[in-house]
């Protein structure tokens, strides 16, 4: 029996394309090992949302081939698509497989003999206007399931519209199909991916609202998170359901990525910082107790440290609980590429360390808020060293001495003290029952 392994770069999106494509896999009498494991073939699902992501990608080909020189390597995903002949000159590739193909990798390979010059399947982005739905298993505690792909707006700095073509969305009877066959697999949270899942429905009859009435009546599912959304998709009655909902948890990520209008203008994002201010409101009204994170990026074009200190400021006073930082990234063929005002890359690094600071701050007022209270926590499978972890409600991180019969279990406990390693302790004698 042939052997393959799977690793994945990026976004949640990715983790359900590469689940979805394993499990084909599988059905065509391959067995998976891991990736860290000698195996026949590896497949490489991409991100381009960095360079560094890139650079990830060659590394993880590297990688690979130190376990088994002569495996069959694929590399399939957005830098696939971005830069296919790019990839195909990475030493040791075979198939590269882009956005349109992606789900034909089992085909694709063959009888996996290695040729000199790699195969390159790889279609313009027009041509990448099918839905494919995905979810990911194997995770006994979550999945992620997509239900929409591509985006129609147009960031100066992003490249997903290149990568996956425009917004597509899943039909809502599919989704709720395969939340149920994820129920019946014994997994109790489901995590909402796409790429932009606020604007679900435009070739659907159904909206995004639609879609999380009906999942909130899945039997089975104890927990459903929206994975990311933007703020001015983030309406006052998705807010207002989350909060009287059986399932959906209180926790939201909205991507800002910058509190300067004048820099918000220039990104063209589609809301300015007071709107993102009325949604963090919004949500802390109905739901005190909610956890909301933030996508920001540092040293976009035309960033001088006034508009960064701006964006700090707006940041610190925000009642959030933490952010994902990026630096600017140059992507080809995009706008802000071409834009003047070039920030150095020391300035990007030096503006991306101190909001990192300012988020480990966030995060640590935020757990202290729920010292001592009562939490629910669904425990991962997942060791760390000689402790598991969970996550509550509200999304506050939670350690524990390890326990097997505890894994993929919702309990109640009471949060006991934050630690210096950014997260809660609760220790067997105070779960609370």
């Amino acid at each position: 029996m042939n052997t393959v392994a799977f690793h994945t770069l990026g976004c949640k999106l990715n983790f359900s394309e590469t689940s979805t494509i394993g499990r084909e896999f599988l059905n065509a009498g391959f067995e998976k090992v891991a990736f860290e494991e000698k195996a026949d073939v590896y497949v490489i699902n991409t991100c381009s949302v960095t360079e560094e992501a890139n650079k990830k990608c060659r590394y993880t080909v590297r990688n690979a081939l130190s376990r088994n020189p002569g495996a069959y390597i694929v590399v399939m995903g957005c830098y696939a698509q971005l830069k296919p002949y790019e990839i195909a000159e990475i030493p040791g590739v075979d198939l590269v497989v882009g956005a349109k193909d992606k789900f034909r990798v089992v085909e694709l390979i063959g009888d996996m003999t290695k040729h000199e010059n790699p195969c390159v399947f790889n279609s313009g982005i027009q041509e990448v206007n099918v839905f494919k739905d995905a979810f990911s298993m194997g995770d006994r505690t979550r999945s992620y399931l997509k239900i929409q792909d591509g985006c129609d707006y147009k960031c100066t700095f992003c490249t997903i519209p290149l990568a996956r073509g425009k917004s597509r969305s899943d039909s809502l009877e599919n989704i709720i199909r395969n939340a149920k066959e994820i129920a019946k697999n014994g997994i109790k949270e489901i995590v909402i991916a796409g790429v932009n899942i606020g604007d679900y429905g435009k070739d659907q009859p159904h909206t995004f609202m639609d879609v999380i009435r009906e999942l909130d009546k899945v039997e089975g599912i104890e927990r459903i998170r929206i994975s990311s959304i933007e703020p001015n998709l983030l309406t006052a009655e998705i807010i207002r359901f989350v909060a009287e909902s059986r399932r959906f948890m209180p926790h939201f990520h909205i991507p800002l990525q910058s509190g300067n209008d004048e820099i918000l203008g220039n990104m063209r994002r589609r809301y300015k910082r007071a709107l993102y201010a009325e949604r963090v409101e919004m949500i802390k009204k109905v739901m005190p107790h909610a956890c909301i994170g933030v996508d920001v990026i540092v040293g976009f074009p035309g960033e001088t440290k006034a508009h960064f200190l701006d964006t700090y400021q707006f940041l610190n006073e925000l009642d959030i609980a933490y952010l994902h930082v990026f630096p600017y990234s140059e992507r080809e063929n995009t706008p802000a590429a071409e834009m003047e005002g070039v920030v150095p890359r020391h300035e990007r690094a030096e503006r991306n360390k101190m909001l990192r600071i300012l988020s480990d701050k966030k995060r640590m007022e935020f757990y202290r808020k729920f010292e001592n209270t009562a939490g629910t926590v669904l425990w991962e499978a997942e060791k760390e060293g000689s402790l598991m972890f969970g996550f509550t409600e509200n999304y506050i991180k939670v350690m524990t001495p390890y326990r097997e019969d505890w894994v993929n279990q919702t309990m109640e406990v009471v949060l006991d003290k934050v630690t210096a390693d950014g997260w809660v302790t609760v220790t067997p004698e105070i779960v609370a029952g």
